[in-house]
Formats: C-alpha cells, structure tokens, sequence
C-alpha cells in the first residue's frame, strides 16, 4: 500500500499537513466538513490539494508529515512553489 504525504490550503490560507493512502478521497473527506474530515479543516473549509509527495509505508509517511509540520510557513510554501516548477 502506498502511502500520500499532503499539504491543503485552507480557506483562511492556513496550511495543513497529513497523510493518506488515497489523497483524492481524503480531500473529499476534509471538504465534506464532517466527522470524516479533521477537526482543524472543518472550521476553515474549504481545502485545496497544493502538495503531495508518495512514500513507500506509514512509518516513512508518518515521518516526513512530522518533518513538514516542523518547517516554517515560508518554507512549506517554498516546498509547495518547489515542486510545481
């Protein structure tokens, strides 16, 4: 199973970190505003998919969210400006 490292743009243009192994329906889940989605997005809907990067399992994925978490706003933004260049 592969797993999905993502960053979402919220409507506030808050940003917010997670992982998922189907990142298409976990952004279904964030827009949806319910217990499915996460309790930060439901307040700051909606979300949109600016980043994602595979990883081969949790343990690796879970790793990376946590680094990403770490990094300052501007230099998530320069991982996000980054990877769409």
């Amino acid at each position: 199973m592969n797993w999905t490292v993502y960053i979402l743009r919220c409507a506030d243009d808050s940003l917010y970190t997670g992982i998922a192994t189907d990142v298409e329906r976990r952004l279904q889940e964030h827009n949806q505003g319910d217990r499915q989605g996460s309790k930060y997005t439901r307040a700051r809907l909606p979300v949109a998919l600016v980043y994602s990067e595979s990883v081969i399992d949790r343990a690796a994925a879970t790793r990376r969210e946590l680094e990403i978490k770490s990094l300052s706003r501007q230099e998530k933004l320069n991982l996000i400006n980054n990877k769409q260049d």
